[in-house]
């Protein structure tokens, strides 16, 4: 396979001053929804497992207050 050392990106949400995942935090969590509305997979927005756990959840909160 020819991608197999393709470099992985870091976690956007990791990273020193990045902002915290919150449900009431929308125009963090609108970044990784797409246009029908479904969650981004981790593969596509390169989100650490903990952080993607943590998103979706946030995601899924919003969405039962009728925030997003």
């Amino acid at each position: 396979q020819p991608n197999k050392n393709r470099f992985k990106k870091s976690c956007p949400l990791s990273v020193k001053g990045a902002p915290e995942v919150d449900y009431k935090n929308i125009k963090l969590l609108k970044k990784y929804v797409s246009e029908n509305g479904k969650i981004l997979p981790s593969r596509i927005t390169s989100v650490s497992q903990k952080k993607q756990r943590k998103l979706s959840i946030s995601i899924k909160r919003a969405r039962n207050l009728a925030l997003l």
